[in-house]
């Protein structure tokens, strides 16, 4: 309160007595340089207005004085309202990026008013222009101002504030308003367009949850957010989200670009499919793109936390010099190598966007924009000119898009259409392999038939012309005339499986399979021993059938070293096959693994060792489930090993263990080792 009425006594003595003030009512347009009355001063931007009053270098204001982004330029004028009306004028300071504070004296005590395009509309004295500050004066009044001017950007040209009267302050109002009418109309135009299809993309999206909708909503949002920032740099009200957060404004600006860049590098990947054309090229787009989201993180921070102008533009520029060179080769490198039906929206697309961007940069860099004969003096005519293509290449893939739905449409129609054909020929072809197949399930069981009493003749003949040194074959065959049977039996049921579940394709294959194997072994038959080489293709053919039989959740693996090695040992024929046989029928296909597997090796590194193993139930779960029928194959087996070993100069050990973990069944493992 002291300092108050020390600085109303100071005045009111002082310099009012002298008559040196600014007369209020007669002004009509005055510059603050050239008033002889403004002095000025640059201090630190964090002084305070009570430190101000005391500095004593106060100098008439000149062109030499000026903001830095670390200064503020304090100006102090009297003024002196000589009428018996209240009068206003205005004090006008519009430079981009600025923060202006106003402290007039009144009634003994300074009132601080703050504007400028970096103050929040909430905090202007001027709710509708951060550019003009309303100074009251009541009748006769007299007071002194202080104004602060400060700004982010390094400008080297002055600023000068200038005070108008209210009638040339609504002239100049209404000048503006006109000029930049056209402009915000146009801005309008591009938020109400970018509005309406980034709703219905994004419903879109909503809907179908497809990444090529969800990347074009997310570059019709950032244009949109883009195209509130250009808003909030005219005197438009309505919708101007930024005149209440114009820190944010500044802080994302460079972001918002490169984020909707990076959204349509990864909207074109989709929707050109250039994958499948260029995998290189794809892989090059899609680190580009999460570039632009890194480097969109990086200018938000960057500008939040640093106030370094000057390095920020360094960077800026860096950055382009890097992207949009890159940017024409990636774009020639598309056309050159993606062959899709929608490139020439991207060619229409890219050609509109970089005719904005070409214009709106040729009139930041010259300044033409400020000439007013040019065809581009107008607001924001970088900005608009800029969006202007933005737009453009957002209606040309709006077209795409549809283009696109059409297309998968049609693919859709002719896809179905095929798919009716098809189930009508396959209706047809099923009723002709129903009745063909019971025709060949006729034939091939008179064929088994005839086979089975073949081969019993043919052993019964054996029998009665062996002598007694042939003893041991006919027990042989009497061993494998009783395995047989078992295995046509399991065989036709599998058979009988496939034909009762409607698998008739399954069955026919099966029956064909089936009718080979019985050949194989027909052949093999008369012959006492055969190659573990035509073994091993008889064993083929039989997990083939069992494959068919079981399904996709049976699964097998057969490792041969050396099949040419293999023809060099002899066993007795069929002889593998029932372990086989049991490690399907009794391990793993009265197992819940959902994986049944089923490894034979034939190791012949020193002699030949054949190892059989399966992951199934194992041997003692197997008996248990196997106490109504009981299988003879195993001892069989064992009686015919037994029997060769017993004839041959070669024999063969067999063993059987149970692979166990912790007490847990894991699988059983056959190995059959023959040795001379």
């Amino acid at each position: 309160m002291k300092n108050s009425l020390f600085i109303s006594l100071f005045f009111l003595t002082g310099l009012w007595q002298a008559n040196s003030q600014i007369v209020a009512d007669s002004i009509i347009e005055l510059k603050l340089q050239k008033e002889e009355n403004t002095k000025a001063v640059l201090a630190p931007r964090n002084i305070t207005f009570g430190e101000i009053q005391k500095y004593e270098t106060w100098k008439p204001y000149d062109s030499t004085q000026n903001t830095t982004p670390s200064t503020s330029l304090w100006l102090r004028f009297p003024i002196i309202n000589k009428s018996k009306d209240t009068v206003k004028i205005y004090l006008h300071h519009k430079i981009k990026g600025n923060y202006l504070s106003l402290f007039k004296l009144e009634g003994g005590e300074f009132i601080h008013y703050k504007n400028g395009q970096m103050i929040p509309i909430k905090e202007r004295a001027n709710k509708f222009e951060y550019y003009f500050t309303k100074i009251t004066l009541s009748p006769f009044q007299k007071s002194i101002c202080y104004i602060k001017l400060s700004n982010d950007y390094p400008y080297k040209r002055t600023i000068s504030p200038i005070l108008y009267s209210e009638k040339e302050y609504l002239n100049n109002i209404y000048q503006s308003s006109k000029n930049e009418g056209k402009s915000v109309m146009f801005i309008y135009f591009c938020l109400i367009s970018l509005i309406t299809i980034f709703i219905f993309f994004t419903v879109f999206w909503l809907r179908l949850r497809t990444k090529l909708y969800l990347y074009y909503s997310g570059y019709l949002f950032f244009q949109l957010i883009f195209a509130f920032i250009v808003l909030g740099n005219t005197g438009a009200t309505v919708g101007n989200i930024f005149l209440y957060f114009p820190k944010i404004s500044f802080a994302i600006s460079e972001a918002i670009q490169f984020l909707f860049i990076g959204f349509y590098i990864f909207f074109i990947m989709n929707l050109l499919e250039i994958k499948k054309y260029d995998k290189i090229l794809s892989k090059v787009l899609n680190y580009f793109g999460k570039f632009c989201f890194a480097y969109a993180a990086f200018s938000v921070v960057y500008n939040i936390f640093s106030k370094d102008i000057l390095t920020a533009d360094f960077i800026f520029s860096i950055v382009r010099l890097i992207v949009l060179p890159l940017n024409f080769v990636l774009i020639f490198w598309v056309i050159y190598k993606v062959k899709h039906p929608l490139l020439k929206y991207f060619i229409i697309g890219q050609t509109f966007f970089f005719i904005g961007s070409i214009l709106a940069f040729y009139i930041a860099y010259t300044g033409i924009f400020l000439d007013p004969n040019s065809i581009f003096h107008f607001v924001q005519s970088s900005n608009i000119l800029f969006q202007a293509g933005l737009l453009l290449e957002v209606f040309c893939f709006s077209l795409a898009i549809g283009e696109n739905i059409f297309l998968l449409q049609k693919e859709k129609e002719t896809t179905s259409q095929n798919l009716i054909e098809q189930l009508q020929k396959n209706q047809l072809m099923q009723e002709n392999m129903r009745a063909e197949l019971d025709k060949k399930i006729n034939e091939k069981t008179d064929e088994l038939v005839q086979l089975y009493s073949k081969m019993e003749k043919q052993k019964e003949e054996q029998i009665k012309n062996s002598f007694t040194q042939k003893l041991q074959e006919m027990e042989m065959l009497a061993l494998r005339s009783q395995m047989n049977p078992h295995f046509l039996f399991n065989s036709l049921n599998s058979i009988k499986h496939l034909i009762m579940t409607s698998r008739n394709d399954d069955a026919v294959k099966y029956l064909d399979d089936f009718s080979t194997l019985l050949r194989g072994i027909l052949q093999n038959s008369n012959r006492e021993i055969i190659t573990v080489e035509e073994e091993l293709e008889i064993l083929e053919l039989y997990l083939s059938l069992e494959k068919n039989r079981m399904g996709n959740n049976f699964n097998y693996s057969i490792q041969v070293s050396s099949r040419e090695e293999l023809s060099q040992f002899y066993i007795p024929p069929l002889l593998l096959q029932p372990f086989v046989e049991n490690a399907i029928w009794h391990g793993l296909s009265t197992s819940d693994n959902p994986e049944k597997k089923l490894t034979i090796i034939f190791d012949t590194s020193e002699c030949l060792k054949i190892i059989i193993e399966d992951n199934g139930i194992g041997r003692k779960a197997s008996s248990e489930k196997k106490k109504l029928h009981k299988s003879m194959g195993m001892n069989i087996t064992r009686e015919r090993l037994a029997l060769y070993n017993h004839s041959n100069d070669t024999s063969i050990s067999l063993e059987i263990i149970d692979l166990e973990a912790e007490n847990t069944p894991l699988g059983t493992r056959v190995t059959l080792t023959y040795s001379y």
